[in-house]
């Protein structure tokens, strides 16, 4: 396995690779999650590529970027033992050469970003700039390595449906294969993030998981189509958790995130969720009952 730390090592290498490759991105602090995405990306792809990069373009002035965990030498080791071809773990320097109008560049012409609702709701609206830096990055990333298929986990469900945007968008020749969530045998969502919780919110946080099921269960069971019920019972349930603090809840359309009034369609229930300091991400498709 092939540790690359420039760009322009990395697209040496690419222009070198045969049949077709694999990107599987990543911040690191790698998870089963992760290494779902990393084990389908291999069965898929004559060469595969893991990216390890801590984008600083994502996090907010008040987020956890320094925080953020690292450990490359543990990374390495798991990646090596799913037989990845390369790691690309490239420096901010290496990403965002210096330029003149932020300080940080594209390599292109500063932000790649994808307009419109389906960036402007939910992780949109809470974390300002955050899904800016997010297409960024994975459009340097492609043009860096030319993957024909990148791979990526449905628990960042408007993250998905932003980069295919962007992909189609931007003309990049490459497939955005969005993968199902991975989740811990209590149900709650494998994160690099729940390595903050401290054994108390950890247990608080598997109210995220209920409530969302339990919106499923209304959806899926009992045939509810209202949307703002479904909404509230969840909200009403999350409440109930002392440690717990809702940014959002929402019904929206699976493949607009459009925020739906009655669930009529296939739909996602997505919620974002302060456990403590911790900020939690989930979400579950909805199938509504035949009319």
């Amino acid at each position: 396995m092939k540790v690359i730390t420039t760009a322009a090592e990395m697209e040496a290498e690419r222009a070198a690779m045969k049949g077709r490759v694999g990107l599987v991105p990543t911040m690191g602090a790698l998870h089963e999650g992760h290494l779902s995405l990393v084990r389908r990306a291999r069965a898929d792809s004559d060469q595969l590529v893991v990216s390890v990069f801590v984008n600083p373009t994502q996090f907010g002035p008040k987020e956890d970027f320094a925080a953020y965990p690292r450990d490359l030498d543990r990374d390495l080791l798991l990646l090596e033992a799913e037989g990845v071809d390369v790691v690309f773990a490239p420096t901010a320097a290496e990403i965002y050469p210096p330029g003149p109008s932020t300080g940080l560049r594209t390599g292109f012409d500063d932000w790649v970003e994808v307009s419109g609702p389906l960036s402007e709701r939910l992780e949109g609206e809470f974390r300002p700039g955050h899904l800016r830096g997010v297409t960024t990055v994975v459009a340097r990333l492609f043009r860096i390595i030319r993957p024909q298929r990148a791979y990526f986990g449905e628990k960042d469900a408007q993250q998905l449906r932003v980069v295919r945007r962007m992909a189609q968008e931007q003309r990049l020749p490459v497939e955005v294969i969005g993968l199902p969530t991975v989740r811990e045998p209590d149900g709650l969502a494998m994160s690099s993030r729940n390595a903050y919780l401290s054994p108390e919110e950890r247990q608080a946080a598997l109210v995220v998981p209920r409530a969302l099921q339990m919106g499923r269960r209304l959806v899926e069971d009992e045939g509810v189509r209202d949307a703002c019920a479904v909404v509230r019972a969840a909200e009403e349930l999350i409440r109930r958790e002392p440690r717990a603090r809702i940014d959002y809840v929402s019904i929206s359309d699976c493949e607009t995130l459009e925020e739906l009034t009655e669930i009529d369609r296939p739909a996602l229930i997505l919620a974002a969720v302060r456990i403590g300091a911790t900020r939690l991400i989930d979400n579950v498709a909805l199938t509504p009952r035949s009319s």
